[in-house]
């Protein structure tokens, strides 16, 4: 945690992890910047093939992810004020509605693939594997942070809040580049 003496506010979590984030958000923005390059080399093309994307699956699980994040949140909040029984529920409610992003993408992914809709049938679907792909891999990832930070609250009367902020931290950035993947790949027209 790094504070500021003068105010005594400081930026939550650990530097390693903004390190991370921040390393994260580059590559995602130069998958974004990619993405938006090739769809205007050929929007026929990327429109005919958005146009097969389930727009209520991806709508749910951006629902999914802001309601977990705002749990998260609260939870952070919860710890932070010593509220620990409050922090574990808030976290578990966190969890739980993260855990089905990932089913949701299942649902999502597996008629496609079954319908011969692969990473190899044009660019757009191309971008659209590697992107929520690897931001699946992230979900996932956040999952299991999201567990040890459930963990933490439950293993001592004196949690560490670096630890909660840490992983808080994280789940936000997964939250942050979905909305951006979401707007970029199932609403941009």
């Amino acid at each position: 945690m790094t504070a500021d003496a003068d105010t005594g506010r400081r930026i939550p979590g650990a530097p390693s992890m903004w390190f991370f984030v921040v390393g994260d958000l580059i590559i995602f923005g130069f998958y974004f910047v990619a993405y938006m390059y090739y769809r205007g080399q050929d929007h026929v093309l990327f429109l005919q093939s958005q146009a097969r994307l389930n727009l209520d699956i991806g709508a749910v699980n951006t629902v999914l992810l802001i309601t977990s994040s705002l749990f998260v949140a609260l939870g952070t909040s919860a710890a932070r004020v010593g509220k620990r029984a409050d922090a574990i529920r808030l976290f578990g409610v966190g969890l739980a509605f993260g855990a089905a992003f990932p089913l949701l993408k299942v649902f999502e992914y597996v008629p496609e693939i079954l319908g011969g809709v692969t990473p190899g049938t044009n660019l757009f679907f191309m971008y659209y594997f590697v992107m929520t792909g690897l931001h699946l891999c992230h979900v996932l990832l956040g999952l299991v942070i999201i567990g040890f930070v459930i963990r933490n609250l439950r293993a001592t009367a004196t949690p560490d809040i670096a630890l909660v902020e840490t992983g808080a931290t994280y789940w936000h950035m997964v939250d942050l580049v979905w909305l951006v993947l979401f707007a970029l790949l199932y609403l941009m027209r």
